[in-house]
C-alpha cells in the first residue's frame, strides 16, 4: 500500500510562489550556489563538487520549458564541463558585474525582471537579487544576502538548494505534480 502524505510547505514558501510564478529564466551563482562554496586546488585545475539534486532539479525547469542559466565572477573548466552536461542556456563565467550581464541576458532574451529569479549566495550577488522578479538564497548565504531575497531554502548550497528553488517555482506554475506524474509512469 502506497502512502501519499501532503509535503507541508511554509508561509515563506507559499509567499514566494507569488514571485516565481511569472518566471521564465532562473539564473544561478555559482559557488556557494550550486557548490557549498569549497574550492580545492590541484596541481593544475580547480576543483568542484556539484550535486545531483541539483542538476535534476534543473532539467525539469528545462522539461517545463523554463530557460536556465549561471552567472559567476569565477571561471574553471569544472563548471564549464557542469553548465555543458546540465545545457544551460546561459552561461557567463569571470563576470565581475554581474548585473551587466544579467541586463545583456534580459535584452537578448526580451525578457522583463519579473520573468527572472536569481539565487545567490553573497553579496556580489546583490546587485542582480534586487533586480530580479523572484530572489532566492541557499540557507548558508551571508546574512546581508538571505535579509534581501524571496525566499531563503531550507537547503545549503551545494545540498540542494538549487532543487529546492526549481520546485518552488515548478509548483508557482501548478507543473511539479505533473512532472511526478510524467516521472511515475512504468514504461
Amino acid at each position: 500500500m502506497k502512502r501519499e502524505q501532503p509535503i507541508l510547505r511554509s508561509n515563506a514558501w507559499r509567499a514566494a510562489m507569488m514571485q516565481a510564478k511569472k518566471v521564465e529564466l532562473l539564473l544561478l551563482d555559482v559557488d556557494g550556489v550550486l557548490t557549498d562554496g569549497t574550492l580545492f586546488y590541484g596541481a593544475t585545475e580547480e576543483v568542484k563538487a556539484f550535486n545531483t539534486l541539483d542538476g535534476f532539479g534543473l532539467r525539469l525547469l528545462r522539461e517545463a520549458g523554463i530557460a536556465v542559466g549561471i552567472i559567476t565572477a569565477r571561471s574553471s573548466e569544472a563548471v564549464s564541463r557542469r553548465a555543458k552536461e546540465l545545457k544551460l542556456e546561459h552561461v557567463y563565467t569571470d563576470c565581475r558585474n554581474k548585473k551587466e550581464a544579467y541586463v545583456a541576458i534580459l535584452e537578448q532574451q526580451g525578457l522583463l525582471p519579473e520573468q527572472t529569479a536569481y539565487m545567490g549566495d553573497d553579496w556580489l550577488d546583490l546587485p542582480v537579487l534586487m533586480q530580479v522578479g523572484c530572489s532566492f538564497a541557499p540557507a548558508n548565504a551571508a546574512a546581508e544576502v538571505r535579509r534581501q531575497v524571496d525566499y531563503v531554502t531550507e537547503k545549503s548550497g551545494g545540498h540542494g538548494a538549487v532543487r529546492e528553488a526549481c520546485e518552488l517555482i515548478l509548483e508557482s506554475k501548478d507543473l511539479l505534480a505533473e512532472l511526478l506524474k510524467k516521472y511515475m509512469q512504468v514504461p
